[in-house]
């Protein structure tokens, strides 16, 4: 009476594993696989095909890893589980000197693997432009940003805090900074006060700021490559209204560039807002024993 039931069990249980092929193989075209659920799109800027082929590629072999692993383990439990009728316990093994040899190997050379790949992405994204088109001086402070367009000597009216309170609207109050397609761009990031952390989250890239000059790397140079508007935010807890330390990144052409620098030029906005508007207790000891190294 059983017999039926238990068939049609096994039937539907084959069927359900026989489906998670197609279902991987129809979710795996999507672009959202594609990228590893990486916000934005592959080809923002210069740095992001890096960023996603290292984290998609990681996953895939952390997958291929583990399905070996938990094979292995399933493996172990079936094969040399406790049969029936069998009496005292199985003979047992002090070392096995090739095993463990095996065990110790492979985790270093996927270690040094990942090293080498994550290593040389990091460099090639941490490499300075010898001669930059756009030259921007980001100022983080409590809580809004401030923009400085270097080479054509304008700034961004000063960043304002969003001041969220759920209504629709705050993204249209929110600093915005301007960067040219296709030309290569460094940003020089400075705080005026304490540790914030520069984030364009389409950009896949941030970098924290440090009061003072005691910042190891302050710069990202990258090359946009897509038009859009795109999210900044601070990744740093910064304060009490960390949260509404939002901006907004524009990546158009280079004509609309241009008219950008000419509005602010025509609104007075010339000169750089510099370090005289820092909030930095420890400023004037650190400017005697440290200088800034400009590019």
């Amino acid at each position: 009476m059983n017999t039926p039931r238990r068939n049609t069990s096994r039937w539907r249980r084959g069927a359900a594993l026989s489906s998670v092929p197609a279902l991987l193989a129809l979710t795996s075209c999507s672009a959202e696989v594609q990228r590893g659920w990486l916000p934005g799109e592959r080809d923002t800027t210069d740095h992001t095909p890096l960023v996603t082929d290292l984290w998609v590629n990681s996953w895939i072999a952390a997958i291929i890893i583990g399905a070996i692993t938990w094979g292995l383990i399933l493996w172990c439990i079936i094969a040399y589980r406790r049969r029936k009728n069998t009496v005292g316990f199985p003979r047992q093994m002090s070392y096995n000197l090739p095993l463990e040899v095996f065990y110790l190997s492979v985790p270093l050379m996927i270690i040094m693997v990942l090293f080498v790949f994550t290593d040389r992405d990091q460099r090639a994204m941490d490499d300075r432009f010898e001669n930059p088109d756009v030259v921007i001086d980001v100022r983080g402070k409590q809580w809004a940003w401030d923009f400085n367009y270097v080479k054509e000597d304008v700034h961004e009216d000063p960043g304002v805090q969003a001041h969220l309170d759920g209504n629709w609207g705050a993204p249209d109050r929110l600093p915005t900074l301007y960067l040219p397609v296709n030309k290569k761009v460094e940003l020089q990031l400075n705080s005026r006060d304490v540790q914030h952390s520069f984030w364009v989250v389409e950009f896949m890239q941030k970098r924290d700021l440090y009061p003072g000059e005691n910042q190891y790397n302050r710069y990202i140079d990258i090359v946009p490559t897509r038009t859009g508007e795109y999210t900044g935010k601070c990744a740093e807890l910064c304060g009490e209204y960390h949260s509404e330390m939002l901006f907004k990144v524009r990546v158009v052409t280079e004509q609309e560039y241009n008219n950008r620098i000419s509005e602010l030029r025509a609104k007075g906005n010339t000169g750089i807002r510099g370090d005289e508007y820092d909030r930095n207790p420890a400023r004037p000891a650190l400017e005697q024993a440290q200088q800034r190294t400009e590019p």
